[in-house]
């Protein structure tokens, strides 16, 4: 039989040990150490989140502004921001102490910090806002409950902030999910056995394939209370595959 299927990271108390929430927050630790290397021999990848930044549309620079980089794992996300709002008060955060960890290592203006927390835990963290924006790449196909967060990020920003959610959510178009499918098998997958993270980069393969569709998942943004939500497709390889979904508090 296979390694059983990591759980998503979970919200709970503040206080205490959550085994369920532990889970893949501990394979993204061991997975650290070579995550960088990985996810910079992706074609596209920075170049993508950095247009998914952009997208935020934060005038002058973003002096004056907060933004929150919710997931920001090693700081790829942070960078991206750094870049498209070099003026704005940047907050990283992170359930991963293994990622927090490798993101402090880089050299950081004064404007940028990081919180190592669960995003449900953030608000018990001492993250509170009211934030300008929120920037969240990657990080919504992997909480159990998508909803709670998205209602817990409207609550973290001001009436209207913007979201910008860079992700990986299909077309539901087959040529997408068999292009996403062979480039893990191919890849991604052989890489992660290779350093020992095979359990995780599965899930990380499966997390796509199960989470919503683009439209599925623009839809869930208007449920949970935004406005103006648009999608926008990247290009290369990932048409079809990686999505940026703008949307406003109200």
């Amino acid at each position: 039989m296979g390694a059983a299927p990591l759980r998503p990271v979970r919200g709970s108390a503040p206080h205490g040990h959550d085994p369920r929430r532990a889970d893949l927050a501990e394979a993204f630790d061991h997975a650290s150490r070579t995550y960088d290397r990985m996810t910079s021999s992706s074609p596209g990848y920075h170049r993508d989140l950095r247009r998914s930044a952009a997208r935020l549309a934060l005038p002058g620079g973003g002096a004056g502004r907060c933004v929150l980089d919710l997931g920001c794992g090693t700081g790829a996300s942070t960078e991206a921001l750094l870049r498209a709002a070099p003026l704005a008060s940047i907050t990283g955060v992170d359930a991963s102490a293994g990622m927090l960890e490798r993101a402090r290592r880089k050299v950081w203006p004064p404007n940028v910090c990081f919180v190592h927390t669960p995003v449900e835990a953030a608000e018990a963290a001492g993250v509170r806002g009211p934030y300008d924006a929120v920037f969240a790449a990657y990080l919504f196909r992997n909480v159990a409950d998508p909803d709670a967060v998205l209602a817990q990020v409207r609550g973290l920003l001001r009436p209207g902030g913007r979201l910008v959610v860079h992700e990986y959510a299909l077309s539901g178009r087959r040529v997408h999910r068999a292009t996403w499918s062979a480039v893990m098998a191919g890849i991604v997958l052989p890489w992660g056995r290779l350093h020992g993270d095979g359990r995780l980069y599965r899930h990380l393969w499966r997390s796509v394939v199960d989470f919503d569709t683009a439209t599925a998942f623009a839809e869930r943004l208007r449920r949970a209370g935004f406005d103006g939500v648009r999608t926008r497709p990247q290009p290369g390889w990932q048409r079809g595959i990686t999505h940026t979904f703008l949307a406003t508090r109200p």
